[in-house]
């Protein structure tokens, strides 16, 4: 038998034991959360030769090949744009963000097929860096997108401007004025309510709105897009045509169709605007990288057209047919990830992702059609938050802030400029209806 000074020494030991492996823990978890969130603080990216404020165009970029994307790489051994180099700075998503998945790490798993996961509540699902060695690696990166922080709880972009363009003789052919809104109705942390929005009898994730505002002929044209918490069940969607005064369900199908024209469909949304289990998905390494990351403030606006009231100006473009934003890029951390679609009637074979390892947004994709030759190639500025309008300081939402979405078979492009507005009065909950499709449009 144990006596009593025996035991105290023994119970002694077990107490330190286990506030050592606590201690030890809680380390362990504060160095997954930094490096995934934090991932400048010990080490800024650099490439030999690169530096802050050059220029690389024809002449230098072959010394650049292994930071450039092939496709942009491409766009420019041909001349069609450049690219000056900016200052890499950290996106800081909110603290808020940062905390949940703190407070989840460890909770969140996969399900045994594609499009399940179990844990989750908001934040970050899979902080941990990616490995090699793991099949499932691409999507549990697929998932830190889906559930990150893009555009925070909700947001606008009011107004949201895309031109068609011919690449070849850089021909304006259309412009169409948007209202793009975003709402989130789980996963919540810093707009109330918070954690998700009650009631929430469809069990929705998220939800998307879109309203034609110019011109003419598409005007009061909207798209309204419910997507489930449960990844398994089909997204629905409604589109509105004001000529037509009603309301129809869109056919799964119908969002890999040109949107309205443009070089976009619906699913090329954000970089993927799609369920994961559409997708099978492949990590296929982490890289420095050159990324449309800068401060809109900074950058070259567009003084032409586009002002509002406000004075708020848009990023300007330029290059070859006008395809191009003016901006800056980044040596960033980046995961490239695979996605081949599952159905076999879907137009692409592939997408090539480069998701920003900090933010986890994308903005580089380049799609390969169904013979495995490169389609399109996107592009989706991000505008540091706190270089931008005053109501985005401090929101920690990395901003979409351009795009070029670029068709290098058909020499076309759409391009976007943004307005972006982390501001939860532009997306009230009850604008995310059919009911209110039929009373914005009547």
């Amino acid at each position: 038998m144990k006596t009593r000074l025996q035991k105290s020494v023994f119970s002694g030991l077990m107490i330190g034991l286990t506030a050592g492996m606590l201690s030890a823990n809680a380390y362990a978890s504060d160095e997954v959360i930094n490096a995934s969130f934090h991932p400048y603080n010990d080490e800024t990216p650099s490439h030999e030769g690169l530096s802050v404020g050059m220029n690389i165009d024809q002449s230098n970029v072959d010394q650049f090949k292994d930071v450039i994307d092939p496709a942009f790489l491409t766009f420019i051994e041909n001349g069609w744009t450049s690219m000056t180099v900016g200052e890499t700075t950290s996106f800081d998503l909110h603290p808020a963000y940062v905390g949940a998945t703190h407070d989840s790490l460890g909770q969140v798993s996969l399900g045994e097929q594609v499009g399940e996961i179990n844990g989750w509540k908001a934040g970050r699902p899979f902080p941990q860096a990616p490995d090699a060695n793991d099949p499932r690696a691409g999507e549990k990166l697929a998932w830190n997108y889906k559930y990150g922080y893009n555009w925070g709880d909700s947001a606008a972009i009011a107004p949201f401007y895309w031109k068609y363009r011919d690449m070849d003789s850089g021909k304006l052919e259309r412009t169409i004025k948007f209202n793009f809104h975003f709402l989130n109705y789980k996963g919540r942390v810093i707009q109330e309510p918070t954690p998700e929005i009650t009631p929430n009898p469809s069990d929705l994730f998220r939800a998307i709105y879109v309203q034609v505002l110019d011109p003419a002929d598409v005007r009061n044209t909207q798209l309204l897009i419910h997507r489930a918490a449960d990844d398994l069940k089909r997204d629905n969607s409604w589109l509105y045509l004001g000529f037509q005064r009603r309301v129809r369900r869109l056919a799964t199908g119908q969002v890999t169709d040109a949107f309205l024209g443009s070089d976009l469909m619906i699913e090329d949304f954000e970089g993927y605007n799609g369920r994961i289990s559409d997708m099978d998905w492949t990590y296929k390494g982490t890289r420095y990288m050159l990324m449309p990351f800068y401060n809109h403030n900074d950058m070259n606006l567009d003084t032409e057209t586009h002002q509002d009231d406000d004075g708020y100006q848009v990023i300007a473009f330029n290059g070859q047919g006008g395809c191009f934003p003016d901006i800056t890029w980044q040596l960033r951390k980046v995961y490239e990830v695979e996605s081949v679609p599952v159905d076999d009637s879907h137009p692409l074979s592939k997408r090539v992702h480069y998701m920003d390892a900090q933010t986890f947004t994308i903005p580089r994709t380049v799609s390969y059609d169904r013979k495995g030759s490169m389609w399109k190639t996107f592009t989706i500025g991000q505008a540091h938050p706190d270089y931008h309008l005053p109501k985005n300081k401090g929101t920690g939402v990395s901003i979409d802030d351009s795009f070029s979405m670029i068709d290098v078979q058909a020499s076309h492009c759409t391009t976007g400029q943004f307005k972006g507005q982390v501001d939860p009065e532009l997306s009230k909950p009850q604008m995310f209806n059919v009911q209110h499709m039929r009373a914005t449009g009547s």
